[in-house]
């Protein structure tokens, strides 16, 4: 295998690890417990009773992988994401802007779930046929009454039908899926969405018709389809804070070292530099463009934890110091902590 699906293979089998599949405002998500056991576990496909995600093998040699790291509300925090991506040519789907029937779902990760028949919603996605997937009589007649129109018509029943009988979710892409069996976030389950895998369809974020947030340093040319999301060094699965984890951090920097862009590589190199030989904020050359302006506040929030992991009181000092000017002096335009809602 080659060191990229290694490297996939690894973080399916850690319970620490997330995945998603979709665009900006329409996302599937797949998580794992500590110790959930899986049913279907085969090289890059994984699935749990509650959901599952496979990676097509033969598109591995094609994935653009783009490391990157994004600011919190939270100043404590950062979140981490390693994005799959393709070139834009061979990213795009069908795009279908209405609901439309596909047929059975021949190739779902479940042999059980192969007699359902997939419906894409049409959101208009350039690279994700977002489906549902069903086998309920009563749900298959009401799609099908509804074929051509709008899901977010409020004269087409398909949505309030979707959102009362919860079927399966589906995110195709041209690089694999995830599968999503557990209800949908609402009145059902207590208006949050439940854990472990779950998926958003938001059409406020829709509207704006972004492949994937502003705040994510994708390389012209490239849509990407997935994400693997490894086991975040400051927040713990569930959203909380944790202590710090030195080893999380340190995987996912290696990580940001082979597949980080140039820019917010530069952001952070140019904090860590001016740090060593003890150069204040004000002296400091960050780079201008606002992915390395980002990369420099990481690499601040970073040296702060691992200053308070050590004890280092004189490096807290100077990372105080240098927040006191860069945290105030940029605008606030954070995503939260969950990349790609």
């Amino acid at each position: 295998m080659s060191f990229l699906e290694q490297l996939l293979r690894r973080h399916l089998t850690d319970w620490r690890s997330g995945w998603s599949m979709g665009t900006f405002g329409a996302i599937a998500e797949f998580h794992q417990d500590d110790g959930e056991v899986a049913v279907i576990d085969d090289l890059l496909t994984r699935a749990t009773r509650r959901g599952g995600v496979r990676i097509d093998r033969k598109m591995v040699h094609e994935l653009v992988p783009v490391a990157y790291e994004t600011l919190s509300p939270k100043r404590h925090r950062w979140s981490q994401t390693l994005a799959l991506c393709l070139p834009e040519a061979k990213a795009r789907r069908s795009g279908n802007s209405v609901l439309t029937e596909i047929g059975p779902d021949d190739h779902a990760i479940r042999g059980i779930d192969r007699t359902g028949i997939l419906f894409d919603m049409g959101l208009s996605l350039p690279q994700c046929d977002f489906c549902i997937r069903t086998s309920d009589p009563k749900l298959l007649t009401m799609l099908r009454a509804n074929l051509g129109g709008s899901v977010f018509d409020p004269a087409n029943g398909a949505m309030p039908a979707i959102l009362n009988t919860h079927p399966h979710r589906v995110a195709l892409t041209n690089i694999g899926r995830v599968e999503v069996y557990q209800k949908i976030g609402g009145p059902d389950t207590g208006g949050v969405s439940p854990a472990g895998p779950h998926t958003h369809v938001l059409p406020k974020l829709l509207k704006g018709g972004r492949t994937h947030s502003a705040n994510a340093p994708i390389p012209e040319g490239l849509l990407p389809l997935g994400a693997l999301h490894p086991g975040n060094p400051v927040i713990d699965p569930l959203g909380n804070d944790r202590s710090f984890d030195l080893h999380l951090h340190a995987e996912f920097q290696e990580l940001l070292g082979v597949f980080g862009t140039a820019e917010s590589l530069a952001g952070k190199n140019a904090v860590h530099e001016a740090l060593d030989v003890a150069m204040g904020a004000e002296q400091a050359l960050v780079p201008a463009g606002r992915f390395a302006r980002s990369a420099a506040r990481i690499a601040l929030r970073q040296k702060a934890r691992l200053a308070e992991y050590f004890g280092d009181q004189a490096l807290i000092r100077k990372v105080t110091a240098w927040q006191g000017l860069l945290e105030q002096s940029e605008p606030e335009s954070e995503d939260d902590d969950a990349p790609g809602h």
